[in-house]
């Protein structure tokens, strides 16, 4: 039930505003990543508001959120890197096209930190495809 449910996150955070739909169970799901990974950073609620902006803050906070939200949906590691093969069998078949070029494309870019390197890797993916790639 876990995988299903991170597959509906992927699925949800790769959608156009204007496809997204979700199930009460969905909304349930994204609400609990969201408080657990903000309890964990520590990031605020203004900071959170302009990644979903895409503004990408340079906050460590925000970064460490990115990477607490990878490590829930278990394609990350401690050290903040990505596995890509596990991120793409993730996506279903009709989004995958989208997005497995740019995660493959980016791999896992290495920063100063484990917290870095996911900001790093979601910074380049969305780079590589923004019309369809935001913040949850």
């Amino acid at each position: 039930m876990f995988k299903v449910g991170l597959v509906c996150v992927l699925i949800f955070m790769v959608l156009p505003p204007k496809a997204r739909t979700m199930s009460d169970e969905m909304e349930e799901l994204i609400a609990m990543l969201h408080n657990t990974c903000q309890e964990k950073s520590g990031v605020a609620d203004d900071i959170l508001a302009r990644g979903m902006a895409k503004e990408f803050p340079d906050d460590q906070n925000f970064k460490c959120y990115i990477k607490c939200f990878m490590a829930e949906m278990a394609v990350i590691d401690d050290d903040g890197i990505i596995d890509v093969d596990a991120a793409v069998a993730l996506l279903p078949d009709d989004i995958r096209p989208k997005l497995e070029g740019p995660m493959r494309k980016c791999g896992s870019k290495t920063g100063v930190d484990a917290c870095d390197n996911a900001f790093l890797t979601y910074k380049c993916i969305h780079d590589e495809n923004p019309q369809d790639y935001f913040l949850v």
